[in-house]
């Protein structure tokens, strides 16, 4: 399907440790045969399992680009909102990536890095925190990286659980469509991608496909009923009110 798909330029893998998954390694290398980008959503702490000695030297190798979640430089604040050694772990997981080339100039190994904020608030700048970040990375535990960027909390789900329990989700919607901005609008994620489901099925967005909102191309809801990712480029996409999060301040596609 990915050799049939000439406008697919990435393959992007997350879903909370899919490096576990013993289908990941065979999918890595078979896009990076074809040419294609290769991301990988690493949760940090999975370098630390005791069967992925190897994980950093397989994705230099094959040339992944490593987009890696840390909700913060502080331990207390990473602890508490992860749990328990999940900052520490965190960055034991970015030195084996250093160690192996990642984050370094000329390297061609991209680290990046994802801040979403711990609570009903919008993000700040990516410029002003990416220095934060990379000031007390650097100077506190030797880590460096090459981009930050910021993800907006999403209402939905476990999020959204949180925020009807205190009272606050029409406040936090109301916050997301105050600072709609109109220019994110050309960089949503759901323009330019599809999410596919480990069954194969179909969505116009990570997002989606957490509420179980599938693609509305006829006659496409999985990957066995296409010949080329091609034909749903022009499909329409699937929207709600969760979209604000995207649309919102900077951004967070």
């Amino acid at each position: 399907l990915l050799g049939a798909s000439k406008d697919v330029a990435t393959v992007d893998i997350t879903g909370g440790a899919p490096e576990m998954n013993e289908a990941f390694r065979p999918l890595v290398r078979g896009a990076r045969g074809l040419g294609l980008e290769v991301i990988d959503r690493c949760n940090l702490t999975v370098l630390c399992e005791p069967t992925q000695e190897d994980l950093p030297d397989f994705l230099a190798a094959q040339g992944v680009r490593v987009v890696a979640s840390l909700p913060c430089y502080s331990a207390k604040n990473v602890n508490q909102q992860r749990g328990s050694k999940v900052f520490e772990r965190s960055i034991e997981g970015l030195r084996k990536l250093n160690a192996v080339g990642y984050g370094h100039p000329g390297s061609g190994l991209k680290l990046d890095l994802v801040y979403n904020p711990g609570g009903a608030f919008l993000p700040p700048s990516q410029e002003s925190l990416h220095e934060a970040y990379a000031e007390a990375l650097r100077d506190n535990f030797g880590v460096i990286f090459n981009e930050l960027f910021t993800m907006t909390n999403m209402p939905i789900k476990r999020f959204a659980d949180f925020l009807h329990k205190q009272d606050k989700l029409a406040e936090y919607m109301q916050l997301l469509v105050d600072n709609y901005n109109p220019a994110t609008l050309d960089s949503l994620m759901c323009k330019s991608l599809v999410s596919v489901s480990y069954d194969g099925s179909l969505y116009d967005c990570d997002f989606n496909q957490a509420l179980a909102m599938p693609l509305t191309a006829d006659g496409a809801q999985t990957v066995w009923d296409l010949s080329s990712l091609d034909e749903l480029t022009s499909a329409r996409i699937q929207t709600g009110n969760h979209c604000f999060g995207c649309t919102a301040g900077s951004g967070s596609s």
